[in-house]
């Protein structure tokens, strides 16, 4: 396969408006200004110096100026009003990198003086905020600004009149403008932090990766599939967004960018077109699910839980695999049901040439991983890859020119625009929730509404997501929920270990101490097996004060940690189903787009396809998919793998051939023996052998009903 060069980056594919390009002053200026804040953000990562606060301050005033020159702040029709729009944006934009620089001029001054506000300083801060609320206004809507406002209020003034448990005495404006921006916390936090770091690097590193062509490559290594299994074309779907995902991050991006072909290669096939834009909906979804990137979530979830980023991925990766296997399932079946089988996929490539032609592709995913192993920090291994990205090109037809370089910083910087804005401007409500407290009152409210029950917090975790989805980026809807809920899941998970524990009667010795001081009289009880009931009425003798210092003893450090790890996965992929779940799932509508099908009927089918969203993440808190050693966790995954495909065949009433009502019933208990978190090996193996069973008699069922057919 000969790879063909990339096509050039313009100006009008990566968001800039329409009415500005007629500037071509305006476009090489916007050029410029993308290639030196990528340069910027490079020095930044490897060989800066500076304090984080001063970097975050120029991380938030370059991209505050890129997003203004960029997303105009309101379309005007006339001539006149475009050029009075533009240079109030270019005035809005110069104000933001000015507030960056007043920061860094002026922040030993502030300390000098005791941190007391002088006028400059209320008018920076206070501009500063309204700054970055208008550019998320322009960037994700009214949402995300009118909750800041609501947050940042609550906390200076309408919080000391609310009552109850979610009263707040208050902060004077001088102390919530200083936390908010002059103070390095708020939008200038370990939320911006992870942006320009983390973030940016890796969507640099897949702004090289396109630019330098890999994105083709992706789509005809997948398109390897078609023709070759039944259903080809709705592998190469859920292949390639796969793939594309695991480096992109954007679910929307991605379903654009894979599903204008594969959207009509599923049709050509004969899949129906609804059919076929839930698929590439749901798949593209599944690749925030797919490390390295995760949409930003493996870099915010090792900043909150402590734990290095590659056991994030790690544990991450097997997971993302049941997703996108429980989407190849809806392919399968549906294949079956459509007779895709005899449709030839035409021009299908094959493996060899394809890998001839772009090898040199995969290097950098190699040099990446190989990186985050040997023990590189996850900036200087996306670094490394990025420079791999331009050395593996030149092994190609057609390397990577200065211009294409060029090119891949300008693309990476636009990409960043507005995950940049939006987690700056995220920052602040994480600060309000630290500064309030509110996130530990609101972990006690779920658990209070939960009695206590696993199962109904996950419940309530899921309803909160989709309603904060609905407003919110899901990588924002993950930030707010992880800060509110995951204590609460946590606490209940470690619960649940301890439980087991005082039921076998293992109870380590510093453990026993604490029942000691707290409930002497019942010490005896501990050195023998006891029902669930009675271990938990046993645990609920020891006071709240002392409950975290008992999960500390009795647990091990690693149990805890990949605990804490589960909890927030579980929030993680909970948050992802405002892509495909109606009202609001832009992942689906932008794939009823390209498939010219319905929107919300395209939501429900996408729904429907990416089930898997719902059902691993029960598998984090009951079963060691996360939590357990390399055997139990790849025990998990078969089981599991089979499972969901019979609870999948359930839901379709088809298998290899359509399922009669009373087996296709069946499917269900045979699907949740496999999942259901029981530890008996025998009860796995039984649903297995049931549904191999029935696999196999729906097979043959399917092959005499074809050849009477012919």
């Amino acid at each position: 396969m000969k790879t063909t060069p990339a096509p050039e980056v313009r100006d009008e594919e990566v968001g800039e408006a329409p009415e500005r390009l007629a500037h071509s002053w305006l476009g090489r200026g916007l050029f410029a200004l993308t290639i030196v804040v990528s340069l910027s953000h490079l020095y930044f990562n490897t060989l800066g110096t500076l304090s984080e606060v001063w970097t975050s301050a120029l991380h938030f005033g370059m991209f505050g100026l890129l997003c203004a020159l960029s997303v105009p702040m309101l379309k005007a029709r006339s001539a006149t009003g475009q050029r009075l729009v533009l240079a109030v944006d270019v005035l809005l934009g110069l104000a933001a990198l000015g507030c960056a620089f007043y920061l860094i001029g002026f922040e030993d001054a502030l300390y000098a003086r005791g941190v007391r506000f002088s006028t400059a300083d209320w008018v920076v801060s206070i501009l500063a905020l309204a700054l970055v609320l208008e550019f998320a206004r322009r960037t994700t809507g009214w949402f995300i600004p009118v909750l800041c406002l609501v947050a940042l209020t609550y906390v200076a003034w309408w919080g000391r009149h609310v009552s109850g448990v979610f009263g707040f005495p208050g902060l004077n404006w001088e102390t919530v403008l200083y936390r908010s921006y002059m103070g390095g916390e708020g939008m200038l936090g370990s939320i911006a932090r992870i942006s320009w770091s983390y973030v940016f690097m890796f969507i640099l590193f897949g702004a090289f990766l396109v630019r330098s062509g890999a994105g083709d490559f992706i789509i005809e290594l997948a398109r390897c599939a078609a023709g070759r299994f039944v259903g080809g074309p709705g592998f190469v779907a859920v292949f390639s967004s796969g793939l594309m995902g695991s480096v992109s991050g954007s679910s929307v991006a991605n379903t654009v960018s894979t599903g204008v072909i594969t959207i009509p290669l599923m049709r050509k096939a004969g899949f129906p077109a609804r059919f076929a834009a839930g698929v590439e909906a749901a798949a593209s979804t599944g690749g925030q699910l797919m490390p390295p990137v995760m949409g930003a979530g493996a870099f915010i979830m090792a900043s909150y839980t402590q734990v290095s980023y590659l056991t994030i991925i790690g544990v991450a990766a097997l997971p993302a695999l049941l997703y996108f296997l429980s989407v190849a399932m809806f392919v399968r079946i549906e294949a079956k049901r459509s007779h895709t089988e005899e449709v030839e996929v035409a021009e299908a490539p094959r493996l060899l040439e394809v890998l001839k032609g772009g090898w040199h592709f995969l290097l950098p995913l190699v040099v990446l991983v190989a990186s985050l192993i040997y023990g590189f920090t996850p900036t200087y291994a996306a670094g490394i890859a990025i420079l791999s990205v331009v050395v593996a090109s030149w092994l190609s037809t057609s390397p990577m020119t200065p211009r294409a370089i060029l090119e891949a910083l300008a693309l990476g910087s636009r990409n960043m625009v507005t995950t940049a804005i939006l987690l700056l401007t995220v920052g602040l409500i994480v600060n309000v929730v630290s500064t309030t407290g509110i996130g530990n009152t609101f972990s006690l409210m779920i658990t209070d509404w939960a009695g206590g029950s696993l199962l109904i917090t996950i419940v309530l975790i899921a309803v909160a997501s989709l309603v904060l989805g609905m407003g919110l980026p899901v990588t924002a809807a993950y930030i707010v929920l992880g800060t509110l809920s995951a204590p609460a899941l946590y606490n209940l998970m470690a619960h649940g270990q301890l439980v087991e524990l005082i039921m076998a009667g293992d109870l380590p010795e510093q453990a026993r101490a604490i029942f000691m001081l707290a409930a002497p009289e019942h010490l005896e009880a501990l050195n023998a097996p006891m029902d669930a009931a009675a271990a938990r009425e046993l645990l609920a003798l020891v006071p709240d004060d002392f409950r975290g210092q008992l999960y500390e003893q009795a647990l091990s450090p690693h149990t805890l940690t990949m605990l804490l790890v589960a909890a927030h996965m579980v929030i993680f992929w909970l948050s992802q189903d405002s892509n495909v779940t109606p009202p609001v799932c832009l992942t689906a509508f932008a794939a009823a787009a390209i498939a010219q099908t319905p929107q919300m009927r395209t939501g429900f089918t996408a729904w429907k396809i990416a089930k898997g969203l719902y059902i691993v993440p029960l598998l984090f808190v009951w079963s060691p998919l996360i939590t357990g050693s390399p055997l139990e966790m790849l025990s998990v995954f078969a089981f599991a793998l089979f499972g969901i495909y019979a609870i999948i065949a359930g839901l379709e009433g088809y298998l290899e051939s359509e399922l009669s009502w009373w087996l296709r019933l069946a499917m269900f208990p045979i699907g949740a023996l496999m999942l259901w978190p029981h530890g008996e090996l025998v009860l796995d193996l039984l649903g297995l052998a049931l549904f191999l069973g029935i696999l196999a008699w729906s097979s043959r069922a399917g092959r005499a009903s074809r050849q009477a057919l012919a």
